[in-house]
């Protein structure tokens, strides 16, 4: 069957005693016992919810795994992973990081113990250079956020089999209608499914997606013992939001492309940073592990003193945190989702003060592109300096 009707289906018959096309909210923490010994299946809703199965069911299909553990945000979903590992530990992890899981790993992790050695995942031979006796997994973000670097997943995950290594992928920026990292080799899939999987900007969320029975069992011990899991009524705006995936996708990306070419030809920007461009250093790379390229685009202004203006001067697309949902939305991750990395560390990866970064929502793209040509150009004749 096919991933749109997979989408659109999901929570379709299951509930019996009604009918009901849209799967149910169950709200109950506890659940009556038929018997001493005997279960429904569900005791208690930190372990198991009606609700919360039929949405880890589904995103444990969509992404070809085993199991799927829906959790309370993206970043208790890389926390419950983390879980795996031990004081002594080691990762290697993507050098173009999300800021919020660097301060995870740097701020909090490092105080248990565990180190994270951060290499540019386009070099497999830097990847190998990073692995240390200690090592236990490859945390693997691609594309990068913010600067849209992608990596061979296939390759990374030969690697880490080689060093008998877990390799975990963020598929937050492509899901898995555009890209399925465990068919690559990959063992545990990490998502914010508050950003493209819920789509609408309403509810905050995070999935892991597993392969392996063994490994999904200690998932589930983490999931359950951690207890950062899902409620039911956002499990139930997730399931919603995921029925229209495929179509909010193909959008995404069309005008994706639409923004970045406008971008490229645009005299007050200075570089675009999107994989569906041809000239996108990893264009093929992306091509033949996914099937498409997503709707996040960053770009350069030529200037520093464009960025207040030209933020101030946006009218349609909103200057906020977050991305993925219907409604477009820039991100300046200097001071945003990066403000936490150290400004040096920023400047090393290429996270600075010129960089903008676009959630290219599904509005009409001559609206985007328009909105985006005059807070440019407000941006160079207000800000005071030559595009």
């Amino acid at each position: 069957m096919n991933i749109e009707t997979r989408l659109v289906q999901i929570g379709v018959g299951r509930e019996e005693t009604t009918g009901a096309i849209s799967y149910p909210v169950f709200n109950a923490t506890a659940y009556r016992h038929p018997a001493p010994g005997e279960s429904t299946g569900f005791d208690y809703t930190r372990t198991a919810n009606p609700t919360r199965t039929v949405l880890e069911e589904a995103v444990a299909d969509l992404e070809g795994g085993d199991a799927a553990f829906a959790c309370a945000s993206g970043m208790a979903a890389i926390q419950t992973i983390m879980g795996l590992f031990s004081q002594g530990d080691h990762l290697v992890v993507s050098l173009d990081l999300y800021g919020g899981t660097y301060r995870l790993f740097e701020q909090i992790l490092s105080r248990f113990g565990v180190s994270f050695t951060y290499a540019d995942m386009r070099d497999i031979e830097q990847v190998r250079l990073a692995i240390r006796p200690e090592t236990k997994a490859v945390f693997v973000e691609t594309p990068t956020n913010p600067l849209m670097q992608v990596a061979d997943l296939a390759a990374i995950a030969r690697v880490a089999k080689e060093h008998q290594l877990l390799t975990i992928v963020d598929n937050t920026f492509m899901t898995p209608y555009f890209q399925r990292p465990l068919e690559l080799g990959a063992d545990l899939i990490v998502h914010s499914a508050t950003k493209y999987l819920g789509g609408h900007n309403d509810v905050l969320a995070g999935l892991v997606v597993t392969k392996g029975q063994e490994l999904s069992e200690k998932l589930r011990l983490l999931h359950n013992s951690i207890g950062a899991v899902l409620g039911p009524q956002d499990c139930w705006l997730l399931i919603r939001g995921l029925k229209t995936l495929a179509l909010r996708m193909e959008r995404h990306q069309a005008n994706a492309l639409s923004v970045a070419r406008f971008l490229q030809d645009h005299p007050g920007v200075s570089e675009v940073f999107y994989p569906g461009l041809p000239d996108h250093p990893s264009y093929e790379v992306q091509q033949r592990q996914a099937s498409g390229f997503s709707g996040m685009v960053s770009f350069r202004v030529k200037h520093a003193a464009q960025v207040p203006e030209f933020l101030r001067s946006l009218k349609l697309i909103s200057f906020a945190e977050s991305l993925g949902g219907v409604e477009s939305l820039c991100t300046y991750p200097s001071t945003q989702t990066h403000a936490d990395i150290p400004e040096e560390v920023r400047e090393k990866v290429g996270v600075c003060d010129r960089l903008l970064r676009l959630s290219v929502g599904i509005e009409h793209p001559d609206d985007l592109t328009a909105d985006l040509a005059q807070a440019l150009e407000a941006s160079v004749v207000k800000g005071g300096v030559r595009a």
